[in-house]
């Protein structure tokens, strides 16, 4: 499996290994959530993947096995609100300090989803595509979207004209009718220019 000789080949200097994931972070409603994992890799859960890559039913599936095998998982989330005040990035950043701190196994090193570095005392690089290369990096993907889209299910049930057990909080046909027709409400990120227009 690529994914996992990906991550061997630092499990040669580092004991745990972190991977680090987001999901939310192009959504115009709704928190970014990172999830960081730390795997075994003497148990190996096959079909563990880039989230995107799997279907809602499969994500589910490999959620459970996740979180019952790996050696320690964390998940951390920012709202929409400090969203707007810091902006996506750093909130984003925030998001993945956060589950790094929630780890109860310190890990060694931590792999990063895409082309950013945190500002941590654990060493740590960005992998550009990580979810479809690190078996960290894509465990954390499930976990992050697993827990968004939960979320992002619940919250149809407080405002169900919004739809957003359909789209999660994404800039669908469907959620732009519903903003036209509801307005906005305080998940909206309001920095985000198509939502910022309805502001005004």
């Amino acid at each position: 499996m690529s994914l996992i000789l990906f991550d061997k080949k630092y499990l040669e200097k580092y004991e745990f290994i972190a991977g680090i994931d987001e999901a939310g972070r192009g959504a115009w409603a709704g928190p970014v959530v990172a999830a960081a994992a730390i795997m075994p890799y003497n148990i190996i859960i096959d079909d563990i993947n880039d989230s995107k890559k799997l279907t809602p039913k499969k994500r589910d599936v490999l959620y459970d096995q996740i979180i019952q095998n790996c050696i320690s998982y964390g998940v951390g989330m920012i709202s929409s609100e400090l969203i707007d005040q810091i902006n996506i990035l750093e909130a984003t950043k925030k998001a993945m300090l956060m589950a790094v701190s929630q780890l109860k196994q310190t890990p060694d090193y931590l792999l990063v989803d895409g082309n950013m570095t945190l500002n941590s005392i654990i060493q740590n690089e960005g992998v550009i595509d990580g979810d479809a290369k690190s078996y960290a990096i894509a465990a954390a993907s499930i976990i992050a979207k697993v827990t968004r889209d939960r979320l992002m299910c619940s919250l149809s049930k407080t405002f169900p004209e919004y739809y957003f057990e359909k789209h999660k909080g994404y800039g669908t046909k469907v959620h732009q009718e519903a903003l036209k027709q509801n307005g906005i409400l305080t998940i909206h990120r309001k920095s985000y220019a198509p939502i910022a227009k309805l502001c005004r």
